[in-house]
C-alpha cells in the first residue's frame, strides 16, 4: 500500500484555499490553477522540491499571482497546507500496517512541524504518530522529486521492497494517480473517503474499520 498525505489521510488543502481565497475576495481554485500553470517550474513545484526557500517561494508565487491581477499572500498560501486528521482513514491505515508493507508518498514543502506540515504542536504530535505507521515516508522537499514524475514511485517501491504489479495507491489528484497506474498499481482517486475506503476493502479483502 501506497498513501498520499494531504488530501487522503489529513483534509484537502484545496478546501482551506478556498476559504482563503473567499476571505480575500478572489475567485476559488484561483491558487489550484496558479500552481497548475508551467507546473515544473512554477514557485510551487520548485519549493516542493526544495529549490527556493519558503521567502523565495513567496515573492514567486506573489509575481505569478500578479501576472493573473491577484494579490495573493504566498505566507497565507502555505498556511493552508496543514489539515486535520481524518480518523476513518487513520483506522485503515492502522489495521493495513498491521498486515502489509504501507509507505507515504507525499509533495511537500519545509514549513510547519515535520512532514505533515503541521501549524500547531498538538496537531504535529498526533500527525508524528500516524507518521510512524508508514514503513517509508518520501517527501518530495527531501529527495528532490515531486508527483507525478514516476521515479518518486520508483523509489518508494525500492526502499519498501513492493511489487507495484502487487500495489494499490491512494491519491486526491487524478495526475498523481496515472503514472502509479501506469506502473501496474491499482489507483485509487480519494473524492469521497468513504468511497474510497469500500474500493480499498475490495482489493485487500478485508474490512478496514
Amino acid at each position: 500500500m501506497l498513501f498520499d498525505f494531504g488530501g487522503v489521510i489529513t483534509e484537502s488543502p484545496f478546501e482551506a484555499f478556498n476559504r482563503y481565497e473567499d476571505g480575500i475576495g478572489v475567485p476559488r481554485d484561483t491558487i489550484r490553477q496558479i500552481n497548475a500553470t508551467n507546473p515544473d517550474t512554477n514557485a510551487w513545484a520548485r519549493l516542493e522540491r526544495s529549490e527556493v526557500s519558503v521567502d523565495e517561494f513567496a515573492e514567486l508565487f506573489e509575481a505569478e499571482a500578479a501576472d493573473r491581477g491577484h494579490e495573493i499572500s504566498g505566507a497565507q498560501v502555505l498556511a493552508c497546507l496543514s489539515g486535520g486528521l481524518r480518523p476513518r482513514m487513520v483506522r485503515a491505515l492502522e489495521i493495513l500496517a498491521a498486515r502489509l508493507p504501507v509507505g507515504c508518498i507525499t509533495n511537500n514543502v519545509r514549513t510547519g512541524h515535520g512532514a505533515g506540515m503541521s501549524r500547531d504542536a498538538s496537531t504535529a504530535a498526533a500527525i508524528a504518530e500516524v507518521m510512524k505507521l508508514f514503513g517509508v515516508v518520501i517527501e518530495s522537499s527531501v529527495v528532490g522529486l515531486r508527483k507525478p514524475d514516476p521515479r518518486i514511485y520508483e523509489l518508494a517501491c525500492d526502499r519498501l521492497g513492493i511489487d507495484p504489479a502487487r500495489t494499490a495507491y491512494l491519491d486526491d489528484l487524478g495526475i498523481n494517480c496515472k503514472p502509479a497506474a501506469a506502473m501496474g498499481m491499482a489507483a485509487i482517486k480519494v473524492i469521497d473517503p468513504d468511497e474510497a475506503l469500500r474500493e480499498l476493502e475490495s482489493l485487500v479483502g478485508f474490512e478496514l474499520r
